[in-house]
């Protein structure tokens, strides 16, 4: 039984494999990844679908900004394990994805995929056309669906990214845990 889930830390690794099987390294070359990175997604928007402990499927949402500053958020990856494909597991991942989005107040989601794909979920170019992406995109490809009417109105330029930035380890206090560490470790005579 699929169960769609929030994300925890503990799929980190999981999630990252599926997406790896996914995508392969090119995931780290799209567009999208440009809003992505050092990013954190948006809060209460990252979900998982497992079946038992097993990861099988990840959709996320991650704050942007649509050109003159018009709040939104992307969509993606969205990605299911080889093996799940056709199961209806990814959409369910976007309509819950997409459902929650609404219920926490967002205006729009914009993603870069598959119209007949997306369509479903109502999904459009529609409201993209004096939007784009930081890198090569195909602009057929840049959809959005507003959650309120009217949200992208207006919305033209450059897509950017607005979410938390992702904590960095502080460099000097794992150099100083690292040395406290080896003062403890008991010295072995040669």
């Amino acid at each position: 039984m699929i169960q769609i889930r929030h994300e925890r830390v503990s799929d980190f690794n999981a999630r990252e494999a599926l997406l790896d099987q996914a995508f392969g390294d090119t995931r780290y070359r799209k567009s999208s990844e440009r809003l992505r990175e050092d990013r954190l997604p948006a809060e209460g928007l990252a979900f998982i679908a497992a079946d038992g402990k097993q990861v099988v499927g990840t959709a996320r949402l991650w704050n942007v900004g649509c050109g003159n500053g018009t709040p939104a958020l992307l969509l993606g990856p969205v990605a299911v394990s080889e093996d799940r494909r056709g199961e209806g597991i990814g959409a369910d991942l976007v309509r819950r994805g997409v459902r929650e989005a609404k219920r926490l107040g967002y205006g729009a989601v914009v993603l870069v995929g598959d119209a007949p794909y997306y369509g479903r979920f109502g999904f459009t170019a529609e409201k993209t056309g004096a939007l784009w992406m930081p890198g090569p995109f195909e602009r057929h490809r840049l959809l959005a669906v507003e959650l309120q009417a009217g949200a992208l109105d207006g919305a033209r330029g450059m897509i950017n990214p607005t979410g938390r930035l992702e904590p960095k380890p502080d460099l000097a206090a794992l150099v100083a845990q690292d040395r406290r560490a080896m003062r403890r470790q008991p010295r072995h005579a040669a």
